[in-house]
């Protein structure tokens, strides 16, 4: 049986069609176009018998059946709803013989609306210059249409245009809805004051002015975070006798959420409940998710809470914003209890809710907990891409590749399509984990499927592999790349020429420099500085600089960032004289000196016993007012304490607050570690706690450190306290640790009376000394 549409017919001895038959054909193939499988053949078929048989279709038929198409999405069937539209127009009105319908000023609307929904203003302007040589007239509604398709086209003044002079040439008044398409196309565009002063205009004409007019404006001047304008207006419209609706306190509460003003939010909400007014979703909603972004998801839960008691009953959305803010911030006994109060409320879960869910287990590294949600999940709803995605990324970032690969071709096996993304995740995970074969294998496919992958993609896979020193892996890679027909481009070259620097094989960066150059691809100062700098980690300085000369040559300019590996690399190989000069060239060259470059020279004069001129230098740059960082503080520090200048060490440290910054671990691990060598333990103690009191965690180097000089100072007591803390914040013992306390307590005289000052935990190591 054919699938198109037919006008019924019988046979010969049958009485002759009713008139309601191509009523009926219209409105099958209505309900087809909403379903989304007419197809355009199926469509000119039925015109085809419509004006064989010249039966006269009703006009509100016709209209409504192009009006359908003319909003229809793009469908498996049919791509281009307007466009079919147009041409069915089109096909009934052309020529001599019978009509389908005449088409009236309604028709010629939708058939404007359809060219305008299809960005084709020069036709919608074409079936309007025939609609006015018809003798039919136009209306409100003709106009509308071709006033949002100016808008929709970023034609917005030329809309003024139509709506202030050729609307009442025509005879036609512009009503509140014309003026409010302009209205919404100005705000929309961030012109919220040319929005003002056609609202002004509006009021000048006597043109009805309402609620919906100003809601549009002051939500516009809100969005655009010109939050006086937006009051002005607000109480202009309240002057004006027009009394704020739900839609007005929106906009307020959204610009307060907006501003991290929770509390006034929340008053504004009470405000709309004593007005009489009901909140609704859109209230609630706004109000929770800006407070679950920001990390505030109990008091969130309060206001979801506060809907129920209001008569109003949380929507899906409601519990996607509080299931995620919930996940976010890890609180997974209350994302449990909320997931199960919305299933008891008899909302359905769907993918999202699941995947929130799934995603938020995943991330903590709960993927066994992750993966029965997904079997649940499976129970009640087929997962979709997004669920498959979020379990085979967390499974790829554990590196259980064969499960990941598992969930891969389940998905396949279920009929859902693998997406770029998915390709993306199992290619990485492979690669990250030794699988260079299968990840090969994976992006043939994938391009085999018509899905190609972008250079940057490939570029950060190079780039992660080179520095975890697995420039080899990255070369397989790289030459597969090539192998496959892609372009490398200068970042994924210069990320493998930065891999062999990092493993020291300048002869193969070179070899790959080269390979850039014969690819049409010229060395940019990014690649001059990875080799440069590959060259003086070498200890090779003579060869970076001549790579930087030959880098000059060439026309390529130098940074201060490639100044600053010069000069770092000068200062190395002790080199002073010659940083020095590279240093003041520089400056004369016009070359901007950041803190960082300043923290080079420091570090360097310092370390090659250029003391004087690096506090010179120090004291230059205060007289300068140049905004030092900690990293210059904890050099100079250093110096203090190397040069036996205590106090003038401690004034630094006890300037930090002063000047802004703030205390690093390394700055706390110097002046703890100097104290302890002048004898000044108490003092070490007290800049310990007040590394505590301001929230800075010591790591496992600081502590390790610490324990080990006073140890060599014979503080057993004291490093032992220092023991406590590496075991309380579940830190490891360095190997220099461990072998200076077996190596302290195998002397004469530190035996047993001391062994009882240390935790429990490190007291086998010093039986094992005294043994």
């Amino acid at each position: 049986m054919s699938s198109r549409l037919r006008l019924a017919t019988t046979a010969a001895s049958s009485p002759a069609p009713t008139p309601r038959a191509p009523h009926f054909a219209l409105s099958a193939a209505t309900e087809r176009v909403h379903s989304g499988t007419l197809s355009p053949e199926d469509a000119h078929h039925l015109f085809d018998e419509l004006l064989r048989q010249g039966t006269p279709v009703h006009e509100r038929s016709l209209n409504g059946f192009l009006a359908t198409l003319a909003r229809a999405p793009p469908s498996a069937a049919c791509s281009d709803g307007p466009a079919l539209a147009v041409s069915l127009f089109n096909r009934m009105s052309r020529g001599p013989g019978p009509r389908v319908a005449p088409p009236t000023v309604h028709t010629y609307g939708i058939l404007m609306d359809c060219c305008c929904r299809a960005r084709r203003l020069d036709l919608a302007f074409a079936f309007f210059g025939r609609l006015l040589r018809t003798g039919l007239g136009v209306n409100v509604i003709t106009f509308s249409s071709l006033l949002k398709g100016l808008c929709d086209a970023d034609q917005a003044d030329e809309a003024v245009d139509v709506l202030t002079r050729r609307m009442p040439e025509l005879g036609c008044a512009p009503n509140v809805i014309s003026y409010s398409i302009l209205l919404k196309s100005f705000c929309n565009d961030r012109r919220s004051q040319r929005a003002l002063e056609l609202l002004r205009m509006m009021a000048d004409k006597g043109a009805c002015v309402d609620v919906v007019a100003y809601n549009t404006v002051i939500d516009g001047f809100f969005k655009e975070g010109d939050v006086a304008k937006a009051c002005d207006l607000f109480h202009e419209m309240m002057q004006q006798g027009f009394s704020p609706d739900v839609v007005t306190y929106n906009s307020i509460i959204d610009a307060l959420c907006k501003a991290r003003a929770f509390d006034k939010a929340v008053v504004v909400l009470r405000q709309i409940v004593d007005r009489g007014l009901v909140p609704n979703a859109v209230t609630w909603n706004t109000l929770m998710a800006s407070l679950c972004k920001h990390g505030r998801s109990k008091e969130a839960r309060d206001i979801f809470d506060s809907m129920a008691m209001k008569g109003q009953k949380p929507n899906i959305i409601s519990y996607y914003i509080m299931l995620h803010g919930y996940a976010t911030e890890g609180c997974f006994v209350d994302m449990t209890d909320l997931f199960n109060l919305m299933v008891g409320d008899g909302i359905v879960p769907d993918h999202h809710a699941f995947n929130i869910l799934i995603n938020a287990y995943a991330k903590a590294g709960m993927l066994d907990k992750s993966m029965i949600i997904f079997e649940e999940m499976r129970q009640r709803v087929k997962p979709n891409v997004v669920t498959y995605l979020t379990v085979i990324d967390a499974l790829c970032k554990k590196g259980r590749m064969s499960d990941a690969l598992k969930r891969f071709n389940q998905m396949i096996d279920e009929g859902i399509a693998p997406d770029v993304a998915i390709y993306r995740c199992l290619i990485q995970g492979f690669c990250t984990h030794g699988g260079l074969v299968k990840a090969k294998e994976l992006i043939c496919e994938m391009m085999n499927k018509g899905m190609h992958p972008d250079i940057v993609f490939f570029s950060s896979i190079i780039d992660s592999l080179c520095k975890e020193g697995r420039v080899m892996d990255a070369q397989v890679i790289f030459n597969f790349i090539i192998h496959v027909g892609l372009r490398p481009d200068v970042i994924m070259f210069s990320s493998l020429i930065d891999g062999y620097c990092l493993v020291g094989n300048m002869m193969e960066a070179l070899r790959v420099l080269d390979a850039m150059v014969s690819a049409g691809l010229e060395p940019n100062v990014v690649v001059y500085g990875i080799l440069i700098n590959g060259y003086c980690k070498l200890g090779k300085i003579d060869d970076g600089l001549n790579l930087f000369k030959e880098m000059s040559l060439k026309g390529v300019k130098p940074t201060t960032i490639t100044y600053g590996i010069i000069l770092d690399g000068l200062f190395q190989a002790e080199r002073t004289v010659a940083a020095k000069e590279k240093f003041h060239e520089m400056i004369e060259s016009g070359i901007a000196v950041d803190i960082g470059t300043y923290n080079t020279v420091l570090f360097g004069l310092c370390r090659n016993n250029c003391s004087d001129e690096a506090i010179a230098l120090f004291k230059k740059l205060q007289a300068m007012n140049v905004k030092i960082d900690i990293i210059t503080l904890n050099i100079m520090i250093t110096e203090m304490f190397k040069l036996k200048r205590i106090e003038e060490a401690k004034d630094l440290f006890a300037s930090i607050s002063a000047t802004g910054l703030v205390p690093s671990v390394e700055t706390y691990h110097q002046m703890m570690t100097n104290l302890i060598k002048e004898g000044l333990l108490e003092e070490a103690d007290n800049v310990f706690s007040s590394m505590e009191n301001a929230g800075c965690d010591p790591n496992s180097q600081l502590l390790n450190h610490v324990v080990r000089v006073l140890l060599d100072h014979g503080e057993i007591v004291r490093a032992g306290t220092y023991l406590s803390k590496i075991d309380e914040k579940n830190l490891s013992l360095e190997a220099s640790t461990t072998s200076l306390l077996i190596s302290l307590f195998s002397r004469k005289g530190t035996c047993q009376k001391n062994i009882n000052f240390l935790p429990a935990k490190y007291q086998f190591l010093a039986v094992a000394g005294c043994s």
